[in-house]
């Protein structure tokens, strides 16, 4: 590697090797991946002490840099959560290989016979924050779908997604393909970041994982083409006929389970009908798991729940925190959601199988969901095994961005001497 302190020339070197690793991967065989992924499972079980001892040393930075409980909790790693990450590598391993799919396939009068068929994009570059584990996912990921992948982790996880990434170039090297095949950015230094925004030789597409400011600055600054990964303004619509039990049960379970992941519900819309019957339960419920409630009028009257600012909607506060409204039917609610949510993901609660199925129609969030909770939102949960980030915009990719959501495609097509006339 060349000199840290020339970030072109790093950069530079990088995507060299990642463009001659993608020529590689576009036609290894599913096995060599398969066993590259199984071998970089078993390196990072075997290695997960130090993997636990290099993310100590950054959660003492993240500490010492000021960061939220909630962000904390995305950068702590324990066995538990190595395991997670062990488990999703051998889930991405076991799946189909998507490369030489055929999505479509017929024939012309002319002649020919036209095929569509997947093939991979080249070469990603992953921008993350926080969260040491985006490492392993998108690294297997990428690979399964042939592609060559730079990784750049934010600089809070920098020690763990460096021992995390030593396991997967080991399985690389077990499998006899380009340890390039998965490079990890090896400074902190945020010039590099703006390098990789540059690169048009050598990336093909530029995926985004963080807060709305690293999403912005990608957006706004990258010349490679970017698949969004938009900030997670949830929102759950409690209606009329909801069931009581399971209204609480769900929004309990999408504000509290985890509030630092883009799933989390940062906004709770009831239904009148139902808060006339019900009263004060789902804020109630909220509050006593202590959940800070801030609700607008009648619902700032409930105990417990304090008034809300107009900028507390439209807002990801990725910790125990919810803005609440009451909300005149369904179609007031799709109204307010279009109005502040980000296209990641929305559900209703209720009974009701005609709302619901109004509330899917017109509303175009990347992920719809009907009496489940938001956090499953997650690409390991829809069973790809893990995902790269939830896109949030309509070209290419949207929603999880698993292996296959990693392909483009090509034309094959063949003929029996067949010319134009």
């Amino acid at each position: 590697m060349k000199d840290l302190d020339d970030i072109p020339a790093v950069m530079k070197q990088l995507g060299e090797n990642a463009r001659k690793a993608a020529a590689e991967l576009a036609f290894a065989s599913p096995d060599r991946k398969h066993a590259a992924l199984i071998g970089a499972a078993d390196a990072v079980w075997k290695n997960r002490d130090d993997i636990i001892a290099a993310n100590a040393e950054d959660l003492v930075f993240g500490e010492n840099k000021g960061l939220s409980k909630a962000m904390m909790d995305r950068l702590m790693l324990d066995e538990t959560r190595i395991r997670g990450i062990v488990d999703g590598l051998r889930t991405v391993a076991d799946q189909r290989d998507p490369v030489g799919d055929v999505i479509a396939q017929w024939d012309m009068p002319s002649g020919l016979n036209i095929r569509r068929v997947r093939t991979p994009l080249g070469v990603v570059g992953v921008i993350y924050e926080s969260r040491p584990n985006v490492t392993a996912d998108a690294g297997a990921l990428c690979l399964k779908s042939g592609n060559a992948v730079i990784l750049r982790g934010g600089s809070e996880s920098f020690h763990s997604s460096t021992a995390i990434h030593q396991c997967l170039a080991t399985g690389l090297k077990q499998a006899g393909l380009p340890e390039a095949a998965i490079q990890l950015v090896p400074t902190r230094d945020r010039a590099a970041v703006q390098e990789m925004l540059t690169m048009t030789d050598h990336i093909d597409v530029i995926v985004p994982r963080g807060g709305k400011g690293l999403v912005g600055l990608v957006q706004r600054e990258a010349r490679v083409p970017v698949f969004a990964h938009l900030e997670g303004i949830c929102h759950i619509y409690v209606g009329a006929t909801a069931d009581p039990a399971m209204a609480v049960e769900i929004i309990l379970n999408a504000k509290t389970r985890r509030t630092g992941i883009c799933g989390a519900m940062e906004c709770l819309l009831i239904d009148w009908r139902f808060y006339t019957q019900h009263g004060a339960l789902l804020t109630d419920a909220l509050v006593k798991a202590g959940v800070e409630v801030r609700g607008d009028k009648e619902l700032a009257k409930l105990n417990g729940v304090i008034p809300a600012q107009a900028d507390d909607y439209g807002k990801e506060f990725l910790d125990m925190i919810c803005a609440a409204k009451l909300v005149d039917g369904v179609d007031e609610a799709i109204e307010h959601i279009r109005t502040y949510g980000s296209n990641h993901t929305d559900a209703i609660v209720t009974e009701d199988q005609k709302a619901a199925d109004y509330f899917f129609e017109r509303l175009d969030s990347a992920i719809l969901m009907h009496n489940a909770s938001t956090q499953f939102a997650d690409g390991g949960e829809f069973g790809m095994g893990a995902e790269i980030g939830i896109a949030t915009g309509k070209m290419h990719a949207r929603g999880p961005v698993g292996a296959e959501q990693l392909t483009s495609f090509k034309y094959l097509v063949e003929g029996k001497g067949a010319v134009r006339r």
